[in-house]
């Protein structure tokens, strides 16, 4: 079963083909042997996002390392409404540290994450290889452990406006009042705050299987029970459509930041988690395209045309050195006679054009 995990975790990677040199473009064979080949590309474009009365969808699995009772999350809007994390949100007791197969997994993910900030152009590899490539999701744990949990795990969906919003995770349990909403924190030991959290999955709208979103994967360590940890993303809408897929999701731009919070030093907040999300007004409508049949046999034409050039220049260069060495050769098998001297001191220096072989 293991190794078996392993695999899917190494198939991943092939599939992203996560090295320097990936092409804009890749080519694709056919199933008769690859004797057709035909190459895709993904096409952007680029305009007004005019649906403000639809709902965003918000995929959500975080661990954090505090115990269920201690935490809640909910999402507040510019509009002020509350979403109460109820509606789509589960909390499960956990284990924070990871199994050594799941370490494996994060390891891998974090290593494609980096891959993905230097070569833009695996986001078309990611976007063609949706629903072919392996799951990103977390592995479950593979040992038994007798540990008890001292983490919770918040997974699932929420659906909120389309306007900026505030996801977040912080101390106590939310409740609605007149002015916004507060969480029950006065209830919690201030010295149990921990908010080191990791972040398997985090998307907005349509799920998508062998998508990898920005944050999955990243894990943050907390070095004070008075941590905020603060996430600030702009979300894309984006419409998908691939030879594999059709799907209307979001991409995502994330900048992070994290600071102790010291009223006395002038660090004013709460400790928690906060992602802050905004969505852009343009939308980006994202194409697989292929080439068409006629370009593909003008550039057929084109490669066995010169093939054949090519051919004949090399056989015209190769005939012409072989008949300069024919030639030298020729030419030696001639060589002059030795001079013939008359009686008045003269020479004959003329080669005679027969040779009288009688005697």
């Amino acid at each position: 079963m293991r190794r078996l995990n392993r695999r899917k975790t190494l198939s991943l990677v092939k599939e992203l083909d996560a090295f320097p040199k990936v092409p804009e473009s890749y080519v694709e064979t056919s199933a008769s042997g690859g004797t057709v080949y035909q190459d895709t590309w993904m096409k952007y474009e680029y305009e007004v996002d005019k649906d403000f009365s639809s709902k965003l969808r918000i995929n959500i699995d975080i661990t954090v390392a505090m115990k269920c009772q201690y935490v809640g999350a909910d999402v507040l809007d510019l509009a002020e409404t509350m979403v109460a994390s109820a509606d789509g949100l589960v909390y499960e007791p956990a284990i924070f540290d990871l199994s050594p197969q799941q370490r494996e997994w994060q390891r891998m993910l974090q290593l494609i994450q980096s891959r993905l900030q230097e070569e833009h152009s695996l986001q078309d590899v990611i976007f063609k290889s949706a629903f072919k490539s392996a799951s990103t999701a977390l592995p479950p744990r593979e040992d038994d452990s007798s540990q008890p949990p001292d983490a919770c795990r918040i997974r699932g969906h929420l659906y909120v406006n389309k306007v900026a919003g505030n996801f977040h995770i912080t101390v106590g349990k939310a409740i609605p009042h007149p002015r916004g909403h507060a969480h029950l924190a006065a209830l919690v030991n201030h010295d149990s705050y921990n908010f080191s959290h990791r972040i398997d999955h985090l998307s907005f709208g349509e799920l998508v299987p062998g998508i990898i979103n920005p944050l999955d994967g990243t894990e943050k360590i907390a070095l004070d029970h008075n941590q905020m940890f603060q996430y600030f993303i702009t979300v894309v809408p984006t419409k998908l459509h691939t030879y594999k897929i059709s799907a209307d999701t979001h991409q995502f731009a994330v900048t992070e930041r994290e600071r102790v919070i010291n009223h006395a030093a002038g660090s004013h907040g709460v400790s928690g988690i906060f992602m802050k999300y905004d969505l852009s007004s343009l939308m980006v409508t994202v194409t697989e395209e292929h080439m068409p049949f006629w370009q593909f046999f003008v550039r057929l034409c084109g490669i066995v045309g010169g093939i054949f050039s090519t051919t004949g220049m090399l056989h015209g260069i190769g005939k012409f050195i072989v008949e300069i060495i024919y030639c030298r050769f020729r030419l030696g098998a001639y060589k002059p006679v030795n001079s013939v001297p008359f009686e008045d001191g003269h020479t004959d220096n003329h080669v005679p054009l027969l040779e009288n072989n009688t005697h």
